[in-house]
């Protein structure tokens, strides 16, 4: 299987520690985020990782020539932002025809990758996603997943101020060729990944609840609170 890990964004709402360090570089307890993603993808089953590339894209492409990972990971520069859905149709070759770990290298998260892969091989009957879900204790800030008794999403509620429940998406994915073969049928150059794919495959799409840790760290608020829980975190793991 191999991998996309979106790091181009700008990270406008961690800023001024974005100023001058891209979003996936923010350290959380002395580490980029990228690196906690770099131990999670370092793993038999994923043989290839691909990063796409925008703001300061020097000081990532150093990282990665410092990894041991090096080897199995390519980027890709987008010199315009294509969005999530836009980044995999311009890459769809790297991908094969193979399925696709989709991740926000924005997020700190701990979990086992090989159960997570496990859940899309063993997938229901025609499901085409695997979504990772957490839960949070902000729902109005998240958009959150309505499941039905067996785990498949049959709604979404974005950022409302109405309770919907408080499992919210992760933003790790397992996509099959089939909704690659969508996103391409859209004839468009910038596809949003969550407003313009999603909705299209509810039913179709399956959840993996994180029941370790999940934190979007996209506020300077988040990657405090996220500070404050590494250790908890590194003891949970051991």
């Amino acid at each position: 299987m191999r991998a996309l890990l979106l790091a181009a964004g700008f990270g406008t709402r961690l800023r001024p520690l974005t100023n001058n360090t891209p979003k996936c570089m923010i350290e959380v307890n002395g580490r980029p985020l990228l690196s906690y993603w770099f131990d999670i993808l370092n793993c038999d089953v994923i043989n290839k990782i691909l990063i796409n590339l925008h703001y300061l894209p020097e000081q990532v492409i150093e990282f990665i020539e410092k990894s041991e990972l090096k080897s199995k990971i390519d980027t890709v520069h987008e010199n315009i932002l294509l969005g999530t859905a836009g980044t995999i149709l311009q890459n769809k070759f790297f991908f094969k025809d193979d399925a696709i770990m989709l991740i926000h290298a924005d997020n700190l998260t701990f979990f086992d990758i090989d159960e997570f892969i496990n859940r899309y091989v063993n997938r229901g009957k025609g499901i085409e996603i695997l979504m990772m879900t957490f839960e949070i204790d902000d729902p109005p800030s998240f958009g959150i997943v309505k499941l039905d008794e067996n785990g498949i999403v049959i709604g979404f509620y974005e950022k409302t101020n109405s309770f919907h429940g408080n499992i919210a998406n992760a933003a790790v994915y397992i996509i099959s060729q089939s909704v690659v073969t969508f996103i391409k049928d859209l004839n468009k150059d910038f596809v949003d990944f969550s407003t313009e794919v999603l909705p299209n495959f509810i039913g179709k799409i399956q959840t993996y609840h994180n029941k370790i840790y999940h934190r979007d760290i996209g506020t300077l608020k988040s990657l405090l609170k996220a500070e404050n829980d590494i250790k908890d975190i590194q003891l949970i793991k051991q």
